[in-house]
């Protein structure tokens, strides 16, 4: 069955008029990509009335996640596709465990956000795309780059601000971006990229339909990553309505972790269930289990396909956890022990080998080669970073105006701002 056969839009009318007595009409109530993910009602304060929640499997007293959950083996995957998704889920794990140890020996200055835990959501929706395709993320952007194919040699080095990072050491952690994979950044203000996003989905549709432009797979595909305190935010809603009213070919991904920095979701949000802003606006509006990268894959296939053919955008909450705190400067004392170990022990890394193993799609000495090479590929990363020259100190103003021999560098290689007659015949302050 279609992952989006309960959450497609009656047209040409959202909600329709029910005569005395009928039940109201709730098209979107349930959420088959979401494969039997239960929402229980938790007592709220407000208004002195249940409060549907989202993240109730982690709540004491309540059922686990999986209790009422499909079994992932819905989803399908050949062998190849399989060991593509775990070698990509078990890079951005290792990476960022380096990146932690590298922070703490002072290699890496600044905030730091790391992806553990949610490693799931990058793989089951990147490894489906083209290069063409284009991904905007957050501050937590490390594992998307290399999900898209940014080489780890460049991220390292972009986190130890070298010369030979992907933004030549001016990008660091929160500003990862790569021309020629389609990574439109890293963005550390919460909201900003998705206009960004929604620009490049809108730049798409316009070498298609205007330029003429040709692509036999068809549109090219943006996939917008953010989390869940920023759907709060104005820009997500404003473009929302843009991607439906023009039909751009985007997904919006929620990376709901529940948490933003210290926020509970449940206390930030009238509604926490984010998938149901997408009906509100017209488009697909689906919930899946963000530490299940088969049950991701199966609602990305769909949402990307959908985007491609000019079907419209699509909102996906991927409901996850991050298994470190907000940053590596956060001392994370404010998620409850119980619920921290809860999500542990539904490692998506654990979760995905332990379906290859079942299925015999690959033996345990094969996976362990996949980690081995993983591991010496790190620490290649790491070697190649720390031996690689910081930027020379002419690049600083470059890419900061439209012509950098300009204002900040003479035709002479020199900082004019150096030269005592710069400020001649300015006011003095």
């Amino acid at each position: 069955m279609s992952a989006f056969a309960a959450v497609r839009i009656p047209s040409p009318v959202l909600v329709r008029a029910r005569s005395a007595g009928e039940k109201p009409y709730a098209p979107f109530v349930s959420c088959p990509a979401a494969h039997g993910l239960h929402r229980t009602h938790v007592r709220s304060t407000r208004l002195g009335r249940p409060l549907l929640a989202v993240s109730s499997d982690v709540l004491s007293g309540q059922k686990s996640l999986g209790a009422n959950s499909s079994p992932s083996h819905h989803a399908v995957v050949s062998r190849e596709e399989a060991l593509v998704l775990y070698e990509d889920m078990v890079l951005g794990r290792v990476f960022e465990d380096m990146c932690a140890q590298m922070y703490y020996r002072g290699k890496m200055f600044g905030f730091v956000h790391l992806y553990n835990g949610q490693e799931a959501v990058s793989t089951g929706f990147i490894k489906l795309l083209e290069t063409r395709d284009s991904v905007v993320s957050t501050y937590r952007d490390h594992v998307h780059a290399l999900s898209k194919g940014v080489p780890a040699r460049a991220v390292m080095a972009e986190l130890f601000g070298k010369a030979t990072g992907c933004c030549r050491g001016q990008g660091g952690s929160m500003h990862m971006f790569s021309a020629p994979h389609n990574l439109l950044g890293g963005f550390a203000f919460i909201g900003e990229g998705i206009p960004v996003a929604t620009g490049a989905a809108f730049s798409s549709k316009y070498r298609h339909e205007v330029l003429k432009e040709s692509n036999p797979n068809g549109l090219d595909v943006t996939v917008a990553f953010f989390g869940d305190g920023t759907c709060n935010n104005g820009q997500f809603f404003e473009c929302l309505n843009m991607a439906q009213l023009w039909k751009l070919p985007i997904v919006f991904v929620v990376e709901n972790n529940l948490w933003a920095i210290g926020m509970s979701h449940l206390r930030a949000t009238s509604d926490p269930e984010i998938w149901k802003k997408g009906p509100a606006f017209g488009m697909p509006g689906v919930h899946v289990d963000g530490m299940d990268v088969l049950k991701v894959r199966e609602v990305a296939v769909e949402a990307i396909g959908r985007a491609r053919s000019g079907e419209g955008p699509t909102l996906v909450e991927c409901e996850t956890y991050r298994f470190r705190g907000h940053s590596l400067a956060d001392p994370d004392e404010l998620r409850k022990p119980d619920e921290k170990a809860h999500y542990a022990a539904r490692d998506p890394i654990i979760t995905l080998k332990k379906y290859i193993l079942e299925n015999s799609l690959a033996c345990e000495t094969e996976l362990k080669a996949i980690e081995k090479k993983i591991d010496e590929l790190i620490e290649d990363a790491v070697e190649f970073a720390d031996s690689s020259p910081p930027p020379p100190r002419s690049q600083l103003l470059e890419n900061v105006f439209a012509d950098p021999k300009g204002f900040g560098i003479g035709p002479d290689g020199k900082y004019r701002c150096e030269d005592p007659k710069f400020t001649e015949g300015t006011a003095q302050v």
